[in-house]
């Protein structure tokens, strides 16, 4: 019997998150044996939810919510003996990841669209004891981005987080960070380093255009900032898409390594979006970790 759980976040979806929980439910039941829909109250919750999922073997655990429901969900499904197959409705407002599967940001396409035919591995990034499935950023702006509240996000979308990081740009403010990459040390000044496993970054599609969501690879960027002139001067790389180093931006792929900052500062990095854990972080990545639905567009 072929069972599937759907942990949902309420709070995501404005007052439409009811129907859209009732659209999927509806989808599900007509394709597995047996739904069970869980409801998050705290943040944990999905984490919690996904980890009773595996101990119970279930076929599939579903995601609905934003990016911060998805990687509990995720976090409870890593590095476990027996991990489900995945698969998430997008309600928040950036979805970096559902952008990188062609997910649709629509929610009823998203649910119509669902097919279990249509499955991929998925990367999945591990930053200390945390998971992460987007990005991970460290630095003035990335804490400037982190500290946008969820009124702010559901009023003015991606809109939001460029406002707070230009803010923060005009404070002109860089840290020294000491990065060990596959055991190559070396030390750079910048005011926002990146670790990222998708194209998207912010909602905006094809930031990391090499990026794939099964090649085993974390992608490195940081900003080699000195002064405002210099960040404003790396924005035509980051729009028109990074994959190698230029003079405003550093660029390379890992898969295991380390950040620390010299400064005597407590920096808070944002893993997919919320606070992670403090300094010094040790990345790995989990190659081809989960297994993943895709949307009707990918490749």
């Amino acid at each position: 019997m072929k069972k599937a759980v759907l942990i949902v976040n309420p709070s995501s979806g404005n007052e439409d998150a009811q129907e859209y929980e009732k659209l999927a439910k509806e989808k599900l039941v007509n394709i597995f044996d047996e739904v069970e829909v869980r409801h998050t109250e705290d943040a944990g919750d999905a984490t919690k939810f996904a980890q009773q999922a595996v101990e119970s073997k279930v076929d599939s655990v579903f995601a609905m919510g934003g990016d911060g429901t998805v990687n509990e969900v995720i976090s409870g499904l890593a590095e476990q003996e027996y991990r489900p197959r995945f698969g998430f409705f997008p309600l928040g407002t950036v979805n970096d990841l559902a952008r990188s599967l062609h997910i649709s940001m629509d929610p009823v396409e998203a649910i119509a669209e669902l097919d279990l035919d249509r499955r991929m591995s998925l990367d999945i990034g591990k930053v200390n004891e945390d998971y992460f499935m987007n990005i991970v950023a460290v630095g003035g702006i990335p804490e400037a981005i982190s500290d946008v509240d969820v009124e702010e996000k559901t009023k003015f979308g991606k809109l939001a987080y460029f406002t707070s990081g230009f803010k923060q740009v005009i404070k002109d403010e860089s840290y020294h960070f000491d990065l060990d990459i596959e055991g190559e040390k070396r030390s750079v000044e910048s005011s926002a380093v990146v670790v990222v496993l998708t194209q998207t970054i912010g909602g905006y599609s094809h930031i990391v255009p090499e990026a794939k969501p099964d090649d085993g690879k974390m992608y490195l960027l940081y900003l080699k900032n000195h002064n405002v002139a210099d960040m404003l001067k790396s924005v035509p790389d980051i729009l028109k898409g990074i994959d190698h180093s230029t003079d405003y931006i550093g660029y390379e792929t890992f898969t295991e390594g380390s950040l620390a900052v010299k400064e005597k500062v407590e920096l808070h990095p944002s893993v997919d979006g919320d606070e992670g854990p403090g300094l010094p972080l040790h990345f790995k990545i989990l190659p081809q970790h989960l297994e993943v639905y895709y949307g009707s567009e990918a490749e």
